[in-house]
């Protein structure tokens, strides 16, 4: 650990939203960024008003997406909260994961989500599976598993679906999954000591799993993937009878998901936030090569995201913390949750989406190990 450096509470803390840098050329690196600060400033999303959907049928049906609600806050309870009990009464909600640390506030969630919309569907992110001190009157659990399992019985009981579904012809799978460290294969950086995983990361310490599970390897992101096995029957029939198809995790299925690890105040972010499995079973889904209407939601790394890999369609929209929306040009609070699908059809790319739209316009160079300047004076500070 590099002496005297401010503790890092856990690697979402991270996903702070400094100005992307230039592509690396040293004749117009300063100049470029203070284009790109200046253009980000001018940033504003515009969303139409959220109305009550006029119909029960496929023309009406509306399909929203929302990620890391992280209810334990006061703040972010309170957004869902002020959530409108009327404009959503018909439309369905994809929730993927982060919704709470501790049992009745996910179960309070959980209902005022449900209260407000027709259908919910839910997929557990790591948050959501800490077992830390238990506040007097709230479950005890003998480990994240069994944790999981009260969850998805809370589930069933609020009418909250958490298995592959088909509204009006929209397939909807959601897909259980667990990051390991192997999903990383970009070039780590080497010119700073970075904290291990251990320090930056509670879920090595919040979550407890049986001795034949663990973080540090491909254990719990199979076990995770081997869920979703019960619902391949279901799965078959949604591809042979839907043309379009929404699945949904927490977790990263392709580390072009996530920034360099030189933009990052964490730079080893990228071990903690995704899986192989999930993305080989996402193109079971879609398909090797996609299609026009193949759509994948995910959360955890709390950056608004919107871009096409390979025929798919990969989307984040989070709450995320209160901080951090306070740092965003683009916030949450007033455009939150996101209208995927309306109409029969995939809603317009969602924009600005500060790190997709950088690479829509700049190329991956993951070879680059020189810190972005706003990293490396974080590191000088500390």
């Amino acid at each position: 650990m590099v002496m005297g450096m401010r503790p890092i509470s856990y690697c979402l803390t991270l996903s702070q939203t400094p100005p992307p840098p230039p592509r690396p050329r040293a004749s117009n690196h300063l100049s470029t960024q203070k284009q790109f600060k200046r253009n980000s400033r001018n940033y504003c999303i515009t969303r139409p008003q959220i109305l009550p959907s006029s119909s029960r049928d496929a023309l009406g049906f509306r399909v929203f997406v929302l990620s890391d609600l992280h209810t334990d806050y006061p703040e972010n309870m309170n957004w869902v909260k002020s959530l409108s009990t009327k404009a959503y009464k018909n439309d369905l909600l994809l929730l993927a994961g982060d919704v709470a640390e501790t049992y009745r506030n996910f179960y309070l969630t959980m209902s005022l989500l449900k209260d407000r919309f027709e259908h919910v569907v839910y997929v557990p992110g790591n948050h959501d599976l800490w077992c830390r001190s238990v506040p007097a009157g709230h479950p005890y659990y003998l480990d994240s598993l069994e944790k999981l399992n009260q969850l998805l019985d809370a589930c069933r009981g609020l009418g909250v679906q958490t298995r592959p579904m088909v509204l009006f012809g929209l397939g909807i799978a959601p897909l259980f999954s667990w990051y390991h460290e192997s999903f990383d294969r970009e070039m780590d950086i080497a010119s700073i000591r970075i904290p291990s995983l251990e320090m930056v990361c509670k879920d090595f310490h919040a979550c407890k799993w049986p001795r034949e599970l663990s973080n540090r390897d491909t254990s719990l992101a199979l076990y995770f993937d081997a869920m979703n096995k019960e619902n391949e029957d279901a799965i078959k029939l949604m591809k042979n009878t839907c043309t379009q198809i929404i699945t949904f995790s927490h977790f990263l299925p392709r580390q072009e998901l996530c920034p360099e690890k030189r933009m990052l105040f964490y730079p080893n972010l990228p071990k903690i936030v995704g899986s192989d499995f999930l993305e080989v079973r996402i193109r079971s889904i879609h398909g090797s090569k996609g299609n026009a209407s193949a759509c994948h939601v995910f959360g955890h790394t709390h950056f608004c995201w919107d871009s096409v890999l390979d025929g798919i369609r990969y989307i984040q929209a989070p709450l995320a913390y209160p901080r951090e929306r306070k740092r965003r040009m683009n916030g949450g609070e007033t455009w939150l949750p996101f209208c995927v699908y309306s109409g029969g059809k995939f809603a317009d790319r969602l924009s600005p989406c500060y790190w997709s739209d950088y690479y829509a316009a700049h190329a991956r160079a993951p070879h680059v190990t020189e810190l972005a300047p706003w990293v490396a004076r974080f590191y000088k500070r500390a």
